[in-house]
């Protein structure tokens, strides 16, 4: 199961295109939300495949499996925030619907992951 590069990681490639829609989503935003939600939904996107290749290239299974879990909350982080911009009318909520199909395909990529690496472990 352990892949050489984390670019080869179907989930690490997911999360990479979701991280693009939704930095494009962020910008038609209010202006006085960039250093706001924007930023603060960008953080959160940004960080979701970068602790999948920190993780990976941590080059122990159970440091990996450690990067997935911190993935996994920004993940959720990103679904709150989302939620959040479209209370507040940033996000039409079926924008908002499709985002979230999204980020739940990457949180299920990543538990798949996560139990294949944990079973490895037992």
């Amino acid at each position: 199961m352990h892949v050489q590069y984390y670019r080869d990681l179907l989930v690490w490639q997911k999360a990479m295109d979701l991280c693009v829609e939704v930095h494009n989503v962020t910008l038609t935003f209010p202006k006085h939300e960039m250093f706001c939600l924007s930023a603060q939904l960008n953080r959160a996107m940004v960080s979701v495949p970068s602790n999948i290749a920190e993780g990976h290239g941590r080059r122990t299974t159970p440091d990996f499996i450690h990067f997935l879990f911190i993935t996994r909350g920004s993940l959720n982080e990103v679904e709150t925030q989302l939620t959040l911009a479209m209370r507040y009318n940033y996000l039409p909520e079926t924008d908002h619907d499709a985002l979230l199909e999204r980020c739940g395909e990457v949180g299920r990529m990543l538990h798949g992951l996560i139990d294949s690496l944990e079973r490895r472990l037992s």
